[in-house]
Order: C-alpha cells, then sequence, then structure tokens
C-alpha cells in the first residue's frame, strides 16, 4: 500500500514534504545558492506567520490574516527574486500545495478502498 511522504510518523512525514517543498521551489524558480541562502530564511518566517493564522481563525479571517502576511513579506521576497519570480513564487507554492491535497486524496481514497475490500474479504470468511 502507498505511504505518505514519511511515513506514519507525523514529524517524519511533515520533514519530508518539507525537503519536497525546498526541492521543488528551488528547482522552479532556479535559485541560486546566494538566492536560496537568502530566501529560505524569510520564507520561513512567512511561513510560521502563515501557520499560525491556519490555527487560530475562522476561514474569513483567515484569508485576510493571509493576504496581510503575503503584503508584508512581498518587498523582502522581491529584494531577493525580483518582481517577476516574486509572482511565480506564488504560484509555485500554490501548485505544491495543490498537489499534496491531490495527493492525500488520493491516498485516502487507496486506503478506503483497501479497508473496503478487507472487510468484505471479512464478512465471507476469508
Amino acid at each position: 500500500m502507498a505511504q505518505p511522504p514519511g511515513g506514519g510518523d507525523p514529524a517524519k512525514r511533515e520533514e519530508k514534504v518539507q525537503a519536497l517543498y525546498v526541492a521543488f521551489i528551488t528547482r522552479e524558480l532556479q535559485l541560486t545558492e546566494e538566492e536560496a541562502q537568502k530566501f529560505w530564511p524569510v520564507h520561513a518566517q512567512y511561513e510560521n506567520e502563515m501557520k499560525a493564522t491556519r490555527r487560530e481563525m475562522p476561514e474569513l479571517e483567515r484569508q485576510e490574516a493571509h493576504l496581510n502576511i503575503r503584503k508584508k513579506y512581498q518587498e523582502r521576497f522581491v529584494k531577493i527574486l525580483g518582481n517577476a519570480r516574486t509572482d511565480e513564487f506564488y504560484k509555485k507554492d500554490n501548485e505544491f500545495r495543490r498537489q499534496m491535497v491531490e495527493r492525500l486524496k488520493k491516498l485516502r481514497q487507496q486506503r478506503a478502498g483497501t479497508g473496503a475490500r478487507l472487510m468484505m474479504r471479512n464478512r465471507q470468511g476469508f
């Protein structure tokens, strides 16, 4: 059966997804080593602020908070990446997140299918 990145341990899974994310963004934006050294610490601050709002707020307030955080970090990202690549970063960030959501849905469907098949086997005495 397919496992999520990092297997069953949530900390390992989060670490694996983060590594995939860094590789994806670095590759898609074609970050140089110098750009990466500047970008990723700023991105970590950005991501920490975004995560904090995901846990605490109702949906509408969360969307507004995310917009404000994006505005706050826009200038910082532009200084490192320029306007066009900053826009590309936001697109690629969304693309990666959509891909992970789709991957998670597929894994859940596979597990649900496996569970249903096992239940049917048990009912049939196999």
